[in-house]
C-alpha cells in the first residue's frame, strides 16, 4: 500500500541523512520552528564535563536535542515542565539579558523524555526530578534570541486555558510567517512566472509543517519555515493528475495533490489559513489541468465500476478520495469493509455466501443481541441520539492495524507509549470476533488488507510490543487457518473483495458509508447512526466563541473519527456481473431485476458479431465520410434501412418519405401523405411496409411492393414525434403528452388494405413527448419530454419506474445501453446524461459546447450528431470527448448504424444524407 511505501521512503531518507528527528516526536498540534547546531554540556564545570555534539530544535511546546551519535538518545524537554530558562551562569532566567561571550543556554526542568536510543523505536523513557541541562550554541550571538523565543513559548505553555495556549502559539507562528516569504531563488527556471504565493502548512499523518506555498506557470512549490525535511518541495504541474479540496480539522482549508491516477497517498497535502487561498490555488491548478487531465466524479467512476472497467478495490479507493479520505489525515483515513466472515475454517470457500459478511448492515448491527442492547439505549437516550458510542474509523483504529510498520505514529498518538499488549492487533480472528461482540468496537478495515504489502502483519522491525497475559510476546499477527502465509492471506482477501458475491452486494455497503443510508431516516432504519459530531456539518466551529471549548471540541472530533463526505443521496446501483441476466433478458420490475442465473451458453457473448461490434467501437474515431446526397428540400428527420442494406428510407420536414437505392445511387421514390412534416420512419419485419410518423397527428403505412399508401393510424391529438416497433406492437410518442402502445396485426398480404390496431396502453406525461426508445427485449421504454424530463417505463405493467428531470429544455434523443442497464439522453442544454435503470440515479453527466441532437452508443462510447453538424466521439468511462469529425453543414438530426456497427448513415438540417464507413 501507498502508506507503507511512504513509510519506507521516509525510513530510507532518514538512514541516508542519518537524522533520527521527525515531526512525530512533537506533541499533537505542535510546531517545529528552528534548529541550531549545538553541544549538550554534561556536568558543566566539573572534571567529568562532557560535550555531546548535536542539533537543538526549538518547538512550540518543547525543546528537542538530537545528538549526532545514534547511541545517544534524543532528549525532549516539555516547556510546561521548565522551571527556569536563561543563559548559563546568570541568575534570574526570566529577565532580559545583556549580550555575553558564552553561548550557553540553561534549562532547569522537572521532567525529560529520552527517545530512540541506539536508533531503536521503543516507548519513551521518562526521568523525573529537578535537573539542569546546558546547551552551547555554535553561534553564540543567537543565544539571546533563542532564549527570548523559549521564554515566550514557555509563557504560552504555562497558560491555564488550552484555548489561550493555542491562540498565543498561533500568533507567534503567524508573526514568523509574516516576516518571511518564499525564496524565489528556489525556482527551477529564471523564466518562471509567479501566479500566487500564500502561507500554508504541509500536512502529514498526525503532524503539520508551516511554510509558504508558491505556484508558477510550471511548478507548485512549498518551502517549510524550518527547512524540514528538505528546503523545498516541488511538483511539476505537468505531472499532476488529480486534485481534491479537503476538509481539514472540520474546516474547508485542505488541498491534496496527486501525480498518479490510482495511488492512495498524495504527493502533497496542504492546509491553508484562509479558505480563499485554498480556492485560489485550486483554481490555478484546475485551470492548468482542464487542458491536460479529464475530471472524474463519483458518477463517472460508478459507471466504470458498473461496467467492469474498475475493480471493487479501485472503485473504493476513488470513492474514499472523493469523500475527503486521505492517508495523510488519520482522522479521515480511507475506510474499507470487512468482507470475510469465516476466520476459523481450514479452507476459504468463496462460492459459499456464508463465508461473507452481510454488507447491507454496519458492523454494529451484525450481532443481533448486541444490536438490541444498543437500540434499547438509543430509545431511552435524549436528543441528539446515536446508536454507537465509537466510530468505524479513527486514528487509533488505523494505527491499531499499522503499529508494526508505523510504530512512531502510535507513540506520537499515545504520548510515547504503545497500547496494552492484550489490546494490540494480535490476531485476525480475535479482532473480527471483538468487532462482532465487543460493546464499543465497531471498526471497519483499511485498504492495506487488500493490498500487496504484508509489512503491517509482520513484526519485521523486531519491535518490543509487550507481553500478553500468559507470557506470550506480541510479534506477527496470527492468521486464520486458511492462510498459509501473510502473502496468502492478502491474496485470498483480495480474491474475496473481487468475488461475485461482493460485486453483487458492495453497493449495499456503499449506501451505508458514502450513500443515502449515511444520514437521516434511512440511516435510522439501517441502524447506522453515529455521534452527530462525526458528520460533516455536525458542528460549526466558527460559531463557538470560547477558545477552550473550540479546542476541546476539535480534539474530541479528530480523535473520535469522522464520517466520510456523503457522495450519493439515492440508492447506489448494483454492479453488472456476468453471473446474472441482463435487463434485456428479464422483467424490468425492480424486484426481479437480474435475479436468475443463466446457462453458460447464454452467458457467452464472444461470438463473431460481438467481436465485430467491439472492433468497430474501438475504432469509431476512424470514421470516414464515404458518400453524401442531397435528396430532400428540408431537414431529414428519420432513417430506416432494409435488411440487405440496399434501400434507404428517409423522412423530412418537407413532408416526404423518400426511397434511395444505395446500389444505383439514385432516388427511386418520393411519397407525400399530407402537407405536414414527417418526424420519423421505420421498416416492419420483412421489409414490405414502411411506417412514417407525422406532425398531422397520424402514422402512415406505405406498401413498398405495391408502391402505395396502405393505411393510416389516427391515434393522437397532436403531432406524432417518434415511433418504434417490436413484436407486432407499435409505440407512438406525441406532443399530446402521451406515449401509446398499440397491438398491430400486419396485413396478411401486401395488397390487403387495412391493418388492425388495438390500443393496449397509454403512458401519460405532463408535457409533450419528443422522443422514445425501447430496450433490446422491449420490456422497457424510455421517453424524453419538451421540458427536460426522462421517464423509464415498465412495459409489462405499463407503469412508470423512474422520472428524472435531468435536462433544461427539450430532450432530443434517448436510448438504452445494449445490456439495458443504463439510459443515455441528450438535450437542448448540451448535456449527455447517463441514468442507471435499476435505481433511476443520474450517474454521469457530460457537457458539450452545443446540443447533441442524436446519437448511437455501445454503453461505453457515444457517437453523437451535434447542432453544428459535427460527429463527436465520447469516451463515457474516461468522461471526455475523444474526437471531432467534420460532417454536415447544419445540425445532425438523425443517425443509423447497421448491426455489425461497420456502416453509419446520418441525416441533417442541410437536407443531406451521408454514408460513413470505418477504416481499420
Amino acid at each position: 500500500m501507498a502508506f507503507i511505501r511512504k513509510k519506507r521512503q521516509e525510513r530510507q531518507l532518514q538512514l541516508y541523512s542519518k537524522e533520527r528527528f521527525s515531526l512525530l516526536l512533537l506533541n499533537l498540534e505542535e510546531y517545529y520552528f528552528e534548529q541550531h547546531t549545538a553541544n549538550h554540556i554534561q556536568h558543566k564545570g566539573s572534571p567529568n564535563e562532557r560535550k555531546i555534539r548535536g542539533s537543538l530544535k526549538v518547538c512550540s511546546k518543547s525543546v528537542i536535542f538530537e545528538p549526532d551519535a545514534i547511541s545517544q538518545p534524543i532528549i525532549k524537554i516539555p516547556l510546561r515542565d521548565c522551571i527556569k530558562i536563561g543563559k548559563h551562569g546568570e541568575n534570574g532566567a526570566n529577565r532580559h539579558f545583556a549580550k555575553a561571550k558564552s553561548g550557553g543556554i540553561s534549562l532547569i526542568f522537572s521532567q525529560v523524555y529520552f527517545i530512540k536510543e541506539h536508533n531503536i523505536v521503543a516507548p519513551y523513557k521518562i526521568e523525573r526530578g529537578q535537573m539542569e541541562y546546558v546547551f552551547e550554541l555554535d553561534v553564540s550571538g543567537k543565544v539571546e534570541d533563542v532564549v527570548e523565543t523559549l521564554l515566550q513559548l514557555h509563557r504560552a505553555s504555562c497558560l491555564d486555558k488550552l484555548g489561550d495556549q493555542t491562540a498565543m502559539i498561533t500568533a507567534i507562528l503567524q508573526s514568523r510567517l509574516a516576516r518571511t516569504s518564499f525564496d524565489k531563488n528556489r525556482f527551477q527556471s529564471v523564466s518562471e512566472k509567479l501566479h500566487m504565493e500564500c502561507k500554508a502548512e504541509m500536512v502529514a499523518p498526525l503532524v503539520t509543517n508551516p511554510g509558504h506555498v508558491c505556484i508558477t506557470d510550471a511548478n507548485l512549490y512549498f518551502q517549510p519555515l524550518n527547512g524540514h525535511p528538505k528546503p523545498v518541495v516541488q511538483l511539476t504541474l505537468q505531472d499532476i493528475r488529480r486534485i481534491y479540496k479537503r476538509r481539514h480539522s472540520l474546516m474547508p482549508l485542505g488541498l491534496e495533490v496527486f501525480c498518479t491516477e490510482d495511488d492512495l497517498c498524495s504527493d502533497i497535502y496542504l492546509k491553508f489559513y484562509e479558505p480563499q487561498d485554498r480556492d485560489d490555488l485550486y483554481y490555478c491548478i484546475a485551470t492548468y489541468l482542464e487542458n491536460h487531465v479529464a475530471k472524474h466524479t463519483a458518477e463517472s467512476y460508478m459507471l466504470q465500476w458498473q461496467r467492469g472497467h474498475l475493480s471493487n478495490y479501485q472503485y473504493l479507493l476513488h470513492l474514499n478520495n472523493l469523500a475527503d479520505r486521505s492517508c495523510n489525515d488519520l482522522s479521515q483515513y480511507p475506510v474499507f469493509p470487512w468482507i470475510i466472515n469465516d476466520y476459523y475454517s481450514s479452507t476459504l470457500d468463496l462460492s459459499n455466501p456464508e463465508t461473507f459478511r452481510d454488507l447491507s448492515k454496519p458492523v454494529g448491527a451484525l450481532n443481533k443481541e448486541r444490536l438490541e442492547r444498543l437500540l434499547t439505549r438509543y430509545r431511552e437516550m435524549p436528543e441528539p441520539k446515536f446508536m454507537y458510542g465509537s466510530h468505524y474509523s479513527s486514528p487509533g483504529y488505523v494505527l491499531f492495524y499499522l503499529v508494526r510498520i508505523a510504530p512512531e505514529y502510535m507513540l506520537c498518538l499515545q504520548n510515547g507509549r504503545f497500547d496494552n499488549a492484550d489490546r494490540m492487533f494480535n490476531s485476525i480472528a480475535e479482532t473480527w470476533k471483538n468487532c462482532l461482540d465487543g460493546a464499543t468496537d465497531f471498526k471497519e478495515l483499511i485498504p492495506e488488507f487488500y493490498g500487496d504489502d504484508v509489512s503491517f502483519l509482520v513484526n519485521s522491525l523486531k519491535l518490543d510490543l509487550g507481553k500478553r497475559q500468559g507470557g506470550k510476546m506480541v510479534d506477527d499477527v496470527e492468521l486464520p487457518p486458511w492462510a498459509a502465509s501473510p502473502e496468502d492471506f492478502l491474496r485470498k482477501s483480495k480474491d474475496a473483495l473481487e468475488s461475485n458475491y461482493v460485486s453483487e452486494h458492495l453497493h449495499e455497503w456503499i449506501d451505508l458509508i458514502f450513500g443515502y443510508k449515511q444520514k437521516g431516516s434511512d440511516a435510522v432504519g439501517a441502524h447506522n447512526v453515529f455521534h452527530p459530531l462525526t458528520y460533516e456539518g455536525g458542528v460549526d466551529l466558527n460559531s463557538i466563541e470560547d477558545p477552550d471549548e473550540k479546542v476541546a471540541m476539535l480534539t474530541q472530533i479528530l480523535e473520535f473519527g469522522q464520517t466520510p463526505k456523503q457522495l450519493f443521496v439515492t440508492p447506489h446501483p448494483r454492479r453488472i456481473t456476468t453471473k446474472f441476466k441482463s435487463l434485456s433478458q428479464t422483467s424490468s420490475d425492480n424486484a426481479s431485476m437480474a435475479d436468475s442465473p443463466v446457462s453458460a451458453g447464454e452467458e457467452s457473448f464472444e461470438d463473431l458479431t460481438e467481436e465485430s461490434k467491439t472492433l468497430a467501437w474501438t475504432n469509431i474515431t476512424k470514421l470516414q465520410l464515404h458518400e453524401h446526397y442531397k435528396i430532400h428540400k428540408e431537414a431529414v428527420t428519420g432513417i430506416a434501412v432494409s435488411c440487405n442494406g440496399c434501400s434507404i428510407f428517409t423522412t423530412s420536414q418537407d413532408s416526404t418519405l423518400k426511397m434511395f437505392s444505395k446500389e444505383s445511387k439514385m432516388l427511386q421514390r418520393s411519397i407525400s401523405f399530407s402537407n405536414m412534416a414527417l418526424s420519423s420512419c421505420l421498416l416492419l419485419p420483412g421489409d414490405a411496409t414502411v411506417l412514417s410518423s407525422s406532425w398531422d397527428n397520424n402514422v402512415y403505412f406505405y406498401s413498398i411492393a405495391f408502391g402505395r399508401h396502405q393505411d393510416t393510424l389516427m391515434g393522437h391529438d397532436d403531432a406524432v414525434s417518434k415511433i418504434c416497433w417490436h413484436d407486432n406492437r407499435l409505440y407512438s410518442a406525441s406532443w399530446d403528452s402521451t406515449v401509446k402502445v398499440w397491438s398491430g396485426i400486419p396485413a396478411e398480404t401486401p395488397c390487403t388494405r387495412r391493418h388492425h390496431f388495438h390500443l393496449l396502453a397509454e403512458l401519460e406525461h405532463d408535457v409533450g413527448v419528443d422522443t422514445i426508445s425501447l430496450n433490446a427485449a422491449s420490456t422497457l421504454l424510455v421517453s424524453g419530454t419538451k421540458e427536460g424530463t426522462v421517464s423509464i417505463w415498465d412495459l409489462t405493467t405499463a407503469t412508470m419506474l423512474h422520472q428524472i428531470p435531468c435536462h433544461s429544455g427539450t430532450v432530443y434523443d434517448t436510448a438504452f445501453s445494449p445490456d439495458s442497464r443504463h439510459v443515455l439522453s441528450t438535450g437542448e442544454d448540451g448535456c449527455l446524461n447517463i441514468i442507471d435503470v435499476q435505481t433511476g440515479m443520474l450517474i454521469s453527466s457530460l457537457t458539450s459546447e452545443e446540443p447533441q441532437r442524436c446519437f448511437i452508443w455501445d454503453g461505453n462510447s457515444v457517437l453523437s450528431g451535434s447542432q453544428s453538424g459535427e460527429l463527436l466521439v465520447w469516451d463515457l468511462l474516461g468522461a471526455k470527448l475523444s474526437e471531432r469529425i467534420q460532417g454536415h453543414t447544419g445540425a445532425v438530426t438523425c443517425i443509423w448504424m447497421n448491426e455489425q456497427c461497420s456502416s453509419i448513415i446520418t441525416g441533417g438540417d442541410d437536407r443531406q444524407i451521408m454514408f460513413w464507413k470505418l477504416q481499420y
